[in-house]
């Protein structure tokens, strides 16, 4: 089964290679890391560039100004017959894609845990899933999210039907984690396959507490339900 990972890039030249470095040592000579870079203004683009591996496939700038497009100018791209999100300042357990493989036999959408450190890549939390109370199950992940993009993988029937992401959606992996519920066989993986890094300048505030309001919080899950009724009648 062929892998295309998939990764959006802005500003991150603080972590960017170890992050990619781990990723390419898991890939065959067939697989791709399609790489969507939101216009940085520092260096990740060069350091990219110069790792100068015939598998990256890098679309420079991109003028999306959301992790949400920029992801999804990446997916549309994908060839393989297995996609996985990849953060730019994630770093990659050493058997990630070995094991992903090895459920996607079964499941259209597999996620994995992970543990929780920070810029130092001191542990702060043994898991992501005791942090968030990760569980599957549609109605479960419309009330609360456990769907965390770095961490997922799913196949090619999973990403048509989620492509186009929706204008109003609030998070992408919310998205697809609940187009996965609705289309698919969901799988949570008890394995951590990545260290997942928190620090100040993450793009999202997944694994912690919200700063939106009640409002707010009600008018994102009206949004996801209106366009997953929209797309059901599409599809």
């Amino acid at each position: 089964m062929n892998i295309s990972v998939c990764m959006a890039t802005y500003n991150g030249e603080k972590y960017i290679r170890k992050q990619i470095e781990s990723i390419l040592i898991q890939l065959n000579a067939d697989d791709e890391l399609i790489i969507s870079d939101d216009s940085s203004t520092d260096d990740t683009v060069e350091i990219i560039k110069s790792i100068g591996d015939n598998r990256i496939i890098l679309f420079e700038k991109q003028q999306f100004k959301s992790p949400i497009f920029n992801f999804e100018n990446a997916l549309k791209y994908a060839q393989g017959e297995i996609i996985v999100l990849a953060d730019q300042d994630d770093i990659w357990k050493e058997n990630k894609i070995e094991t992903i493989k090895k459920y996607m036999q079964d499941y259209d959408v597999v996620i994995s845990d992970a543990d929780i450190i920070d810029e130092h890549g001191k542990i702060l939390q043994d898991s992501f899933y005791k942090l968030n109370g990760s569980k599957s199950g549609f109605a479960k992940n419309i009330v609360k999210n456990s769907y965390i993009g770095c961490a997922m993988a799913f196949n090619k029937k999973i990403l048509d039907k989620s492509l186009p992401f929706p204008r109003d959606i609030p998070l992408h992996d919310w998205w697809i984690g609940l187009i996965g519920e609705m289309y698919g066989k969901t799988y949570f993986i008890e394995d951590k396959l990545i260290s997942y890094r928190r620090h100040e300048n993450n793009a999202s505030p997944t694994g912690e507490k919200s700063k939106y309001s009640t409002l707010r919080k009600i008018s994102f899950r009206i949004s996801l339900m209106k366009n997953l009724i929209l797309r059901y009648i599409k599809k």
